[in-house]
């Protein structure tokens, strides 16, 4: 049983600056009662046991935050109550001062051996004791900032990696939208960290291609993957709409130069691969050397000839490119320098002599790709990774073995952007004067899929039915004009005042998009309000030399059809296209 005593004294001083409840557990009354007198004129409340199942009981009962514990008492002695003790409080510090007239080292250790911190030499010195107590209610509110301070920490940690595994669901969505898991891919993505300063992305093209992307930004983590949400952006959109490799590196090298601070950038190659083609066209930059796995064994490898994206801005970036050819079940590797950096037991690093060896110890090309991950593991006899590891591997395959994952629905479904469709564009007096349609028309001409790469053919169509239309038949200028410089600066003279003063007339754009199997077609054709001309046999009076009527000549060697309709005043041109150009 405890006995608990609380009655104070007469004449005890100022309370001391931290009133503990302290336990004294000893089986001698004289030695009990001495010490809790002690305590008790410090100003702490004392609780007091006469053995070791009353110090355990009392522990319990009343949680003190000092113990003063004999070390030989009957029925459980103090080793065995401070063990008990000490298991109950677990990670809380309960300081426990053993109480003994042992002299020996050996017996002393065993007090401390047994979950005590320090120890207190019978007969007891008033003095020794109180210093001890102030120093271990340091040490106990020292540890409970301690523990605090860590329970804040825990639950910031746990909240950012809430808020982190959120953002990745986010992020995995953006940057992963596209067809990494395709049949001819496989891929390892492991990072160090929540997010990974490493990217890989694959879409399909509308020509039935496909791009495949690997980057590799600097450092590792969120401040690595947060460069990865543009570059998945860019990547994804314009891939899909039929821009060219070099167009999409330009606008993402555009980007990151915008947006990331100095010195951070990102290491990066692109493939273009042309299953019809059969040729791998690839931007390297800044990555470890990409290798190429032929069906006869033989093995490839080219350097990087470019700085990494985000390095050089405008003019200085360049997007030159090498094309080379890949038969059927060759294979295309590229990795991070993650893989190449890791070290063995002596740290000599992987490197290029490593994927050598594998490649070296290959008996089946199927089996390279896990070869070559379970080489750098038994390099590093399976130690943790220093660095972010990616590795992509891409086979050359025929365009229908991709089966079902590349179905033309599928494909649709990932291009976006309107395949069939007609619509007519009029525009008057006040436009005509201030607005030039042909940026707007091209941009949405441009959402067709696959129409992308013949933007110039496009645009230079567009630009010459418009100024035929505007000028000859709104306007009512005469082209042969043009034929003198003297006679070129009087037509946009004219040009300039009968346009600010126009107020009549209008020109309509007909246009019309329908899918065809490799491609599509374009239909259009451009109405003005002009009086229009007799137009039979026109063909062979437009000139191509001198200041004008090269401009239908030219349509012409772009186009199936050019033809002029009604009065004159509508001329209308086809033009075919394919994905393959």
């Amino acid at each position: 049983m405890c006995v608990v005593e609380s009655t104070l004294e007469n004449n005890l001083p100022a309370p001391a600056e931290e009133n503990l409840r302290i336990l004294i557990a000893d089986d001698n009354d004289s030695d009990r009662l001495i010490l809790q007198t002690i305590v008790r004129k410090e100003g702490h409340t004392v609780y007091t046991a006469r053995d070791g199942q009353e110090a355990i009981d009392a522990f319990v009962d009343k949680s003190p935050d000092l113990i003063l514990l004999d070390a030989l008492m009957p029925n459980v002695d103090g080793f065995q109550a401070a063990r008990a003790i000490r298991d109950l409080a677990g990670e809380n510090l309960v300081p426990i001062i053993f109480l003994t007239s042992l002299k020996d080292a050996a017996s002393l250790a065993d007090c401390l051996d047994a979950g005590g911190h320090d120890f207190l030499s019978k007969p007891y010195n008033r003095i020794i004791l109180k210093a001890k107590i102030l120093a271990f209610a340091r040490m106990r509110k020292l540890h409970e900032t301690v523990q605090a301070q860590r329970d804040e920490i825990v639950k910031h940690h746990d909240h950012l990696i809430h808020e982190q595994e959120v953002a990745k669901v986010v992020f995995d969505n953006i940057a992963h939208s596209g067809c990494v898991d395709a049949p001819n891919i496989k891929h390892l993505l492991s990072p160090m960290a929540v997010f990974n300063g490493d990217l890989i992305l694959a879409a399909r093209k509308p020509n039935g291609g496909m791009f495949v992307f690997l980057g590799d930004f600097t450092g590792h983590g969120l401040p690595a993957a947060i460069g990865a949400m543009p570059v998945s952006e860019i990547f994804y959109g314009m891939a899909q709409k039929g821009f060219s490799l070099q167009d999409i590196m330009r606008e993402i090298n555009n980007k990151l130069k915008r947006i990331l601070p100095v010195g951070v950038f990102c290491c990066s190659c692109l493939v273009d691969f042309s299953f019809r083609n059969e040729t791998a066209e690839f931007w390297l930059g800044g990555l470890p050397d990409v290798f190429v796995y032929r069906q006869d064994d033989s093995i490839e490898n080219f350097a990087s000839q470019h700085l990494p994206l985000g390095v050089l801005g405008g003019d200085k970036f360049s997007t030159d490119t090498r094309v080379i050819p890949m038969n059927k079940g060759d294979r295309f590797y590229m990795w991070s320098d993650g893989i190449l950096e890791e070290v063995n037991n002596r740290d000599e690093m992987f490197g290029e002599d490593g994927v050598r060896r594998a490649f070296a110890e290959n008996k089946n090309p199927d089996n390279f790709f896990e070869e070559l991950i379970a080489s750098v593991a038994e390099y590093t006899n399976h130690a943790d990774q220093d660095d972010d590891h990616t590795i992509v591997e891409a086979i050359m395959v025929a365009e229908e073995d991709l089966g079902e994952y590349f179905s033309e629905q599928d494909s649709r479904s990932l291009i976006g952007g309107p395949p069939d469709w007609s619509m007519s564009y009029e525009l008057r007096p006040l436009t005509l004067r201030e607005f030039n349609p042909l940026p707007l028309l091209t941009h949405l001409l441009m959402e067709v899929p696959g129409l992308r790469p013949h933007s110039g053919k496009i645009y230079t169509i567009l630009a010459e039915l418009y100024s035929n239309a505007l000028e000859h038949g709104v306007l009512g200028l005469d082209s042969e004009l043009k034929a003198s410089p003297t006679g070129f600066a009087e037509y946009y003279g004219q040009r300039v005042s009968r346009l600010e003063s126009l107020d009549k007339g209008k020109v309509i754009f007909h246009l019309d998009h329908e899918p065809m199997e490799n491609g599509g077609r374009l239909t259009l054709r451009v109405q003005d309000s002009g009086l229009g001309f007799e137009h039979a046999d026109k063909d062979e009076e437009h000139k191509t030399a001198g200041y004008c009527g090269r401009g239908i000549p030219l349509i012409n060697t772009m186009c199936e059809s050019v033809r002029y309709l009604g009065n004159g005043n509508q001329v209308e041109v086809v033009f075919v296209w394919t994905f393959d150009g």
